[in-house]
């Protein structure tokens, strides 16, 4: 008899701590499904034929599929089909933005909520992590080298997928720990570095090398690489060069790019008690965006301690670029959202006794500027425009830009030949990562600028079949 679908029209709600409670802790706020739910979950799916969910996946999982071997119990067979086409399923998990991704394609999404099935991805992982004892052993080795720059989500893919052909990777770290972004941008609550440390140790466990704080371009640069025997090269650096608006009082102390601020809080530990490198205590801060990396910054900061958070975007609610999850997370622990306003000023004073330097100032408030919708951008969506004489201050005493990046210029810089648009991204083929470079492939954030962590995962995978077409051309020669 043909199983009977589960026809309730909500996904099984993700169990979280209470937001009074985790407002004030860097516990992970979804504590995840157990079992039961998950069961429940996975039987809302259809397993239809055509599969739409996958095809709005970056990284093809075969989704239905994994779904299928949990409705049989079948949790470690559910994970090895997850792993088969993605190389941090843990992290995916909890951080891919499966409502616009595979979710968004759901057919049970027509007429109510798609299947959680990022929730069951999670679900799937941390099953596997804790109950797996298997050890992912190396593929017999092919005798080529294969230098991978960054090890964020796309030079993981990238070195996870190329060490399963048999490829000598090695990844080069410019921090002192590796992960990229999963470690250094993305906060504790949302993503356990414990997780990521997992997912690192599975590739070294698959025969990956991990050399930390090599930054290329000054320690070692890409033609040096090649002289070293690598035959081809993949970058991921991601896009870790903050911008800023270049209103006036940016210089001020207290002024933060979120990316700093992130990175003290997350990799460097200011959280802790007495921290090497602490950021704020306690004061009202202003959070200017309305990205992920602007609630990442915003939740991190009442988790230090502040008695009050702003978000400042420009646009309205409809248009803020966020996950509707973080956002509503953001909302219940009490952030305060200050939509269609844009800062022109950040206040403060200067320091009395040091005239000379213009820096030496602190940050007293935030003046902003109301704003109106107008028409429509290149981008399709509404153009924010200044509501003249409309001008208003907040009193902050911590201001956190978090308006994008771009990618460092430096590998840029050192590397003959390597053509960049102008915003710093390297330009690739599209199908393929190919840079203007032989042999040097590229992907994630470093190309396209700040973007999603499974896009990045996905852009490392089309690098690494391309190098190894690349590759096996070159031997075939």
């Amino acid at each position: 008899m043909p199983e009977i679908p589960n026809m309730k029209m909500e996904k099984n709600p993700m169990p979280s701590q209470d937001a009074k409670v985790r407002a004030h802790n860097f516990d992970e706020v979804a504590l995840g499904y157990d079992e039961a739910t998950a069961l429940d979950e996975a039987k809302r799916c259809l397993n239809c034929v055509n599969m739409p969910c996958a095809h709005g996946c970056p990284v093809r999982i075969r989704i239905p599929e994994f779904i299928s071997k949990i409705k049989a119990l079948d949790f470690e067979g559910a994970y090895q089909v997850i792993a088969d086409s993605s190389s941090l399923p843990a992290v995916c998990g909890r951080v891919c933005p499966q409502e616009s991704q595979c979710e968004a394609k759901c057919v049970r999404g027509i007429k109510g909520e798609p299947v959680g099935i990022g929730r069951l991805e999670r679900f799937v992982a941390d099953w596997h992590l804790a109950h797996s004892t298997e050890h992912t052993t190396c593929a017999e080795p092919n005798g080529m080298k294969v230098a991978v720059i960054g090890s964020g989500p796309s030079g993981l893919t990238c070195a996870g997928d190329l060490a399963k052909k048999g490829y000598k990777v090695t990844i080069f770290e410019a921090l002192h720990r590796a992960g990229g972004v999963l470690v250094y941008g993305i906060p504790e609550f949302r993503l356990p570095k414990a997780i990521v440390d997992k997912e690192v140790e599975n590739l070294k466990n698959m025969g990956v090398d991990i050399e930390t704080n090599v930054v290329i371009g000054k320690t070692i640069t890409i033609d040096e690489l090649f002289d070293d025997g690598y035959d081809a090269v993949f970058i991921g650096s991601g896009a870790g060069l903050p911008r800023f608006m270049g209103i006036p009082g940016e210089s001020f102390n207290g002024v933060y790019s979120a990316n700093e601020f992130l990175t003290r809080s997350n990799l460097m530990k200011s959280y802790v008690d007495c921290p090497v490198t602490p950021i704020m205590k306690g004061g009202k801060v202003a959070v200017v965006g309305g990205g992920n990396v602007a609630m990442d910054a915003a939740r991190t900061a009442l988790r230090l301690g502040a008695e009050k958070v702003y978000i400042i975007y420009r646009r309205s609610m409809e248009e803020l670029p966020a996950r509707h999850e973080e956002v509503e997370h953001a909302m219940e622990e009490g952030i305060e959202f200050k939509l269609l306003n844009n800062p022109v000023e950040i206040l403060g004073y200067r320091n009395e006794n040091d005239k000379r330097d213009p820096r030496n100032g602190f940050v007293t408030g935030i003046k902003c500027i109301k704003m109106e919708l107008g028409e429509p951008d290149e981008n399709g969506r509404r153009r924010p425009v200044e509501l003249a004489g409309s001008e208003f201050e907040i009193a902050v005493d911590t201001v956190i830009m978090s308006i994008g990046t771009s990618p460092n210029p430096l590998i840029k810089q050192t590397t003959e030949g390597l053509d960049t648009n102008s915003h710093g991204g390297i330009i690739v083929e599209e199908a393929t990562g190919k840079t203007s470079r032989d042999g040097v492939y590229a992907g994630g954030d470093a190309v396209t600028g700040a973007a999603t962590v499974i896009s990045a995962m996905g852009a490392g995978k089309v690098g690494a079949q391309a190098i190894h077409e690349y590759l096996s051309l070159k031997v075939k020669k």
